[in-house]
């Protein structure tokens, strides 16, 4: 094998980074900020929960989830960093558009077209981060990735709630959409698109493999599936935790929304944040003995999570609820990094962004579409019996079940993830 190219310097390779992470952030602004506009598009269009549920997580997960694959297989052929840059400025032009909808029916259409613009993010970044981080050090760049995540949302609460509460919720979607079609300029003329195995000193000399045989290829990794599926339910409690906890805190406690944007933005961001890459760099850590060791710890940290969720949603007070959600703000998120990483690793080069398109898809169909549908249909279930108390106890069942679930899977994932990882340069 030869040495990796020294074709992209250390700098060029963090700003890279930076700029992805950043775009990684505007997807989850304008993806989340509906969570804190909630209890106003309820009150002016008068829809149930799994309405709104439709609205957070399957209106936008239908078309996110179906392009993922098509726009995969173009981004394992061509330039990723332009079809970056198209996708944020589409989904920021439609997340603008939200704002102008005149009913439910054109605010669910215009929120498919932010998942239309989204479906081209992750997969193409994803590969080229792999490219130019090596494997030792890939968790660690993808935490910082994904630290957008955790940005994203603050930003979403926080200025979603002060513009909600002091202009209209439709004013806050015009606000986070616009900036985007900025983003998209930079990213088109200021990112390098680094050359496939860069960072790895391998060459992509073979043809890219039909899409059945990627299929088969990953189907054969156990490590895989276990690992995506644990990942689909960790998503589905952080969808579902995401999408209904202002309404939670609203409902139960009757806190203000501005008020319920700071709070929850401030963790998010700096306790979720912080989540986010320490699962990347421990895993990277512990993964240098083994990674058997990176997903036994992660499975181990999302099954203890479920009892100071338990906790919180049983808490008198908001008080106490906040501080108890400092705990699974930085806990829930340790999968994720770590989960994406290993993706890259198990597959060949011309495989990475169709195997996260893959993960995505399976993590997505799971966590986006069903989370916050299925978790706010179980929420108008209890209505009957806890009235506005029923997303307190619909986020508390959810939560309760499903991390101990998806801990299970991560553990069954490690016991053949090394033995998976030796047989990744298959098709190169």
């Amino acid at each position: 094998m030869t040495e990796p190219k020294p074709a992209i310097s250390p700098a060029t390779r963090r700003y890279a980074l930076v700029i992805l992470a950043i775009v990684y952030m505007f997807n989850f602004v304008d993806r989340q900020i509906l969570a804190i506009l909630l209890p106003a598009i309820r009150e002016e269009f008068g829809v149930s929960d799994a309405w709104l549920g439709f609205l957070t997580g399957t209106a936008f997960a239908m078309f996110y989830i179906v392009l993922g694959i098509p726009v995969a297989r173009y981004a394992d052929r061509h330039n990723r960093r332009n079809l970056i840059a198209l996708a944020v400025a589409v989904w920021s032009g439609m997340t603008a558009l939200s704002g102008m909808a005149a009913n439910f029916l054109q605010l669910a259409l215009a929120r498919i077209g932010v998942g239309v613009g989204e479906a081209g993010c992750s997969p193409p970044a994803h590969s080229m981060i792999a490219d130019l981080y090596p494997p030792e050090k890939r968790s660690a760049a993808m935490g910082v990735y994904t630290i957008g995540i955790s940005a994203g949302i603050m930003l979403a609460y926080l200025l979603g709630g002060w513009v909600a509460e002091n202009v209209g919720w439709r004013q806050a979607l015009l606000v986070v959409g616009i900036p985007g079609l900025v983003l998209a300029v930079i990213v088109r003329f200021t990112v390098v698109e680094p050359e496939r195995g860069h960072s790895e000193g391998r060459e992509a000399l073979g043809e890219q493999p039909p899409f059945l045989t990627t299929v088969r290829f990953l189907w054969r990794r156990p490590s895989f599936i276990h690992m995506t599926v644990a990942a689909g339910l960790s998503s589905y409690v952080g969808y579902s935790v995401i999408s209904f906890l202002p309404s939670f805190l609203v409902r139960s406690y009757g806190m203000p929304v501005d008020q319920v944007g700071i709070y929850l933005g401030l963790i998010i961001g700096i306790i979720g944040g912080a989540g986010f890459f320490l699962g990347g760099y421990i895993a990277d850590h512990l993964g240098q003995s083994g990674h058997r060791r990176a997903l036994s710890f992660i499975g181990i940290t999302v099954l203890l999570t479920a009892v100071p969720y338990a906790a919180m949603f049983l808490s008198d007070s908001w008080q106490v609820a906040l501080w108890l959600f400092l705990v699974p703000a930085a806990t829930a998120n340790v999968y994720l990094a770590p989960v994406l990483s290993q993706a890259q690793g198990l597959v060949s080069l011309r495989m990475r962004a169709m195997a996260s398109a893959l993960a995505l898809l399976i993590i997505n169909v799971i966590g986006l579409a069903l989370g916050p549908l299925l978790t706010g249909i179980l929420s108008d279930v209890l209505e009957g019996r806890f009235a506005e108390e029923s997303m307190r106890y619909s986020l508390l069942i959810v939560t309760s079940v499903i991390l101990p679930w998806a801990g299970w899977h991560y553990i069954r994932a490690g016991r053949t993830i090394d033995a998976d990882l030796k047989r990744a340069t298959q098709h190169d």
